[in-house]
């Protein structure tokens, strides 16, 4: 094996290594226990640098050791693959900043690090994953590393959450679990394949093919928050803000809608399914998941409880691309799985600023925020206007895409579920603006960063900056080969067959 083949397990290591090596260390080793963080982040974003070149010019990269009979383990990158690591390796990056400067004065630190760095590794390995069963390892390893970080303040609400999330993911794992057993049993476990690999099978086992694909659905439907299964995640807002975060943008949903683009593509693959007749009902659930969760984000009174519904229905979009089973629809649900992570990720390291910073939870509480911390609400204002549509941010990118798709494969009606969701972003994001820049001040808590130079800690007020930046240039910088845009075609040309 050559280094060629290492450097997908190199990538999970980088995260691995150091988050072990954290969970022994004590509470007052912080600047041996930053090092280590910092050294996992650069490591990793070195590797998937290289990685990303090398896939881009045609090279290959495959691990593979034997796990079951018929099934090895396999971690491999293609375009799809990198699209994910990258996002979730860059965006750790930012997390981790921002965690550190979150959590400066609080206790289990290393604790906290040590599951947040696992949480990481069995994200990219995830990502990295060649085949289904590598995919269900990983992604069972996701639910128990991230189990503790929903839990990590112990209060009796995050408690609470932490069953309710844990109730939801394993039942989710137990449901892909049985998916996966019922299509080794009718096909074994090859490599995932551009177009699928069961197309031979259609014939002979439709039946059990469609009930597979329900299982496979709805337990991977639990973690990317499709209705009815969304419930866990508004719960688990009680978190910190460096875990709301990793479960939004980095983690856990993208995990979830991830696997559901795997799945279609290039498990079962276009032409089986259409031939199943499968890809119109969640094509449904996700256009009514997208409409749910703003219907619910309007209600919410919570800043983060808001955002939490709107992932809900943002993430949905991932879903209703890639059901339309076409070539534009398709890029426009993969790049909207990096869009919705910049601008999300962005909102919540700034809700987490307001609550650190000022006290604020609740959305009456932000009236003025934005004399008092300008920089702050400068960017959950780019994060907001992108989630509405508003060109040039990120936001706009998905959605024009998304509906040429939807008028390249016949399916008009998608618009109106855009133009719906668009107009209720702004019914619940506007006002958020509104109070922020506009309304008089309100009675703030006492101020815990009042020594600070800026307006909050630096090491909070730098990730939502950078992201922020970033929801801006990858909208300007859309038509451009290495944009999010041009990967995402870059992908469907190359490993999709539709």
């Amino acid at each position: 094996m050559n280094w060629h083949g290492l450097l997908p397990l190199g990538i999970v290591l980088s995260s691995l290594l150091p988050g072990l090596v954290i969970f022994a260390l004590r509470e007052d080793q912080q600047r041996l226990r930053v090092t280590l963080n910092l050294l996992g982040v650069t490591l990793k974003l070195l590797l998937v640098g290289g990685m990303l070149y090398g896939v881009s010019q045609g090279s290959e990269y495959r691990f593979s050791v034997p796990l079951l009979p018929g099934a090895p383990l396999v971690l491999q990158a293609d375009a799809l693959s990198l699209l994910f690591v990258a996002l979730s390796s860059l965006l750790w990056a930012a997390t981790t900043i921002y965690a550190i400067g979150y959590l400066e004065n609080s206790p289990l630190r290393s604790r906290f690090f040590g599951y947040f760095s696992l949480c990481v590794s069995a994200t990219v390995g995830l990502a990295l994953a060649g085949n289904l069963v590598s995919f269900l390892l990983f992604y069972e390893l996701l639910t128990l590393a991230t189990f503790p970080l929903v839990v990590h303040r112990g209060t009796p609400e995050s408690l609470t959450a932490g069953r309710v999330y844990l109730a939801y993911t394993v039942g989710g794992g137990t449901l892909v679990l049985m998916g996966v057993g019922l299509l080794h049993s009718l096909a074994g476990t090859p490599d995932f394949q551009a177009a699928g690999y069961l197309l031979e099978q259609v014939d002979e086992h439709e039946v059990p093919l469609q009930v597979a694909f329900v299982l496979l659905i709805l337990g991977l439907g639990v973690k990317a928050a499709l209705i009815p299964l969304h419930g866990w995640l508004p719960q688990a807002m009680v978190a910190p803000a460096p875990v709301s975060a990793l479960l939004h943008a980095v983690a856990v949903v993208k995990a979830g809608a991830f696997g559901i683009v795997r799945v279609v593509y290039d498990v079962f693959g276009a032409e089986a399914l259409t031939r199943l007749d499968l890809t119109r009902p969640l094509l449904w659930l996700a256009a009514a998941t997208i409409l749910y969760g703003s219907l619910r984000a309007l209600q919410q009174q919570e800043l983060k409880k808001r955002l939490a519904y709107s992932t809900i229905s943002q993430v949905s979009y991932v879903t209703l691309g890639v059901a339309l089973l076409g070539p534009i629809a398709a890029v426009g649900g993969l790049v909207h799985l990096v869009h919705q992570g910049l601008m999300k990720v962005t909102l919540f390291y700034c809700a987490g600023n307001f609550a650190e910073t000022l006290g604020i939870h609740r959305i009456r509480e932000m009236d003025g925020v934005g004399r008092r911390m300008p920089w702050t609400m400068a960017a959950f204002s780019i994060g907001a206007l992108g989630m509405i549509g508003i060109p040039p941010i990120a936001g706009f990118i998905s959605k024009w895409t998304l509906g040429l798709g939807a008028l390249e494969v016949g399916q008009d009606w998608v618009l109106l579920v855009l133009l719906g969701s668009a107009l209720l972003n702004a019914a619940y994001f506007l006002p958020l603006l509104w109070r922020g820049w506009f309304a008089e001040p309100a009675d703030w808590h006492e101020d815990r960063w009042a020594g600070e130079r800026f307006e909050t800690h630096w090491m909070l007020l730098l990730p939502p900056l950078l992201t922020a930046l970033l929801s801006l240039l990858v909208g300007l910088l859309a038509a451009t080969a290495l944009s999010p845009l041009g990967w995402s075609q870059l992908i469907v040309e190359r490993e999709f067959a539709i």
